[in-house]
């Protein structure tokens, strides 16, 4: 088992810690829960959390995730930072969710070392903090033993990176599809921003049909089901019943890529999935995931991964 203990204080904002319940709930993680003092938690949206494990419980973790840390500029007690630096130096991994980042700056940790948070909140972190290198327009970074995410839904797209990381992309690619997820947003992505007035609260998730125009999660869902085929921008457009140049507004809004870009890295990660879970070759994986043949699989795949599948294959059914 691999224990995930979420670090939790008031007020806790609710959807950030469900980031890390919901893709963490599943064997071969343990999911758990500790603040500073055991009790009741109020959370940003009013109700309470009985939380019954104080921060002893972070000396079994394996992962450790701050949802958040609110207000901002409240200052950490000594035992909570103690604590974290406690963990990992005994090679425990610590992960921050939107303005989680502030506690995992204050243990000093992140010093001289990339981090992103909910752009909102990135000029304080780096006024704060400037031994850190604050990066305002990436949905997450991973440093391996230290990872932090954006806003409030990117905190989805970098735990499922982290089972990715852990377990495989076919693993990563089931908890997305029991969320109703897309599999994979690479961690360089630009947070979306809203052109207008700044909700009150924490985070920001995924736009809706309301941000960027019309919501694309049909035409994604449509060409997540058909990578096989010869799919173009054009059919993408045609799908969506738009102009490729709304298409490709939307998917700069929405997702902070192009067409192409995205749907060349649902190739590639549907690549990932087949090669760590099937005996399938090259050429017969390339026509499954509409790349036509080995030659330019391996180019496209080397790019992306800086390694060729055949030596994926081996490091990942290896380990």
């Amino acid at each position: 088992m691999h224990r995930v203990v979420a670090l939790v204080t008031a007020p806790q904002a609710s959807f950030e810690f469900g980031c890390a319940a919901a893709v963490f709930r599943d064997p071969p993680y343990r999911f758990s829960v500790c603040t500073e003092v055991p009790g009741n938690v109020r959370t940003t949206e009013g109700f309470d959390m009985v939380v019954g494990s104080g921060l002893r419980a972070l000396d079994r973790a394996g992962t450790i995730v701050v949802p958040g840390w609110l207000p901002i500029n409240r200052e950490p007690s000594d035992a909570v930072l103690r604590a974290l630096r406690r963990a990992h130096r005994r090679g425990a991994r610590l992960v921050s969710i939107c303005s989680g980042a502030y506690l995992l700056a204050a243990t000093g940790l992140l010093d001289g070392r990339r981090v992103a948070t909910h752009w909102r909140y990135a000029e304080e972190l780096q006024r704060r903090f400037p031994a850190v290198v604050v990066d305002p327009e990436v949905l997450y970074v991973d440093h391996g033993d230290v990872a932090s995410s954006g806003g409030s839904g990117t905190g989805i797209d970098l735990c499922l990176h982290l089972v990715r990381r852990d377990l495989g992309a076919g693993s990563a690619a089931r908890v997305a599809r029991r969320m109703v997820m897309p599999p994979h947003r690479e961690g360089g992505q630009t947070q979306y921003r809203s052109d207008g007035p700044e909700p009150e609260g924490e985070g920001s998730g995924p736009p809706t049909s309301g941000a960027g125009g019309e919501s694309l999660a049909g035409v994604l869902e449509w060409a997540v089901e058909r990578l096989g085929e010869a799919l173009t921008v054009e059919d993408l457009a045609r799908q969506g019943n738009v102009s490729q140049r709304t298409l490709a507004r939307r998917f700069g809004e929405q997702l902070g890529v192009p067409p192409g870009q995205w749907l060349l890295a649902q190739r590639i990660a549907r690549t990932r999935v087949l090669l760590e879970e099937t005996a399938l070759s090259v050429d017969a994986i390339a026509v499954r995931v509409g790349l036509s043949s080995a030659t330019n699989l391996r180019r496209r795949f080397r790019a992306a991964l800086h390694t060729t599948p055949s030596a994926y294959r081996r490091a990942y059914q290896g380990r």
